[in-house]
């Protein structure tokens, strides 16, 4: 990890937006976006890993995020890497795939949350989720 003053930035805006929030295993779900961060290997795709699933997730809204004064190489990642639901979620996985800061960290992204260990149940909807997690690796894998 890199600890510049922007990635400590996104670390303590991503520690407050997920602060009440559990992953699925019951574990705080902060510490997802921090795996990811720690996978990669410059500023901005940290910013990214840390912020990925804040507006998706929380409360937190765009014009908060981009108050925050994150360069636009952020800004642009994340709206490419946030699913709205607004399209089928492989359309979603194909555009955003040519946003190389997104797509690294989707990739990242998707590899944590295919680890069933992570999980204290594996039901049917989980076994769901992870095939299309793996058919939205094998599309951002493409390129």
């Amino acid at each position: 990890m890199l600890y510049t003053p922007l990635t400590k930035k996104a670390m303590r805006l991503s520690f407050t937006a997920h602060r009440d929030q559990t992953d699925k295993g019951g574990l705080p779900y902060v510490y997802h976006p921090f795996h990811l961060a720690e996978q990669m290997t410059d500023e901005y795709s940290i910013c990214v890993a840390l912020l990925h699933d804040v507006v998706e997730d929380t409360d937190m809204t765009w014009e908060e995020l981009e108050s925050a004064g994150f360069p636009d190489e952020v800004t642009e990642a994340l709206r490419c890497i946030t699913y709205t639901g607004d399209r089928p979620y492989l359309e979603y996985i194909r555009q955003l795939r040519h946003n190389e800061i997104a797509r690294k960290v989707k990739l990242a992204d998707l590899r944590h949350n295919s680890d069933l260990t992570r999980l204290d149940k594996v039901d049917e909807a989980a076994k769901a989720r992870l095939a299309r997690y793996r058919k939205a690796e094998e599309i951002l894998r493409e390129l």
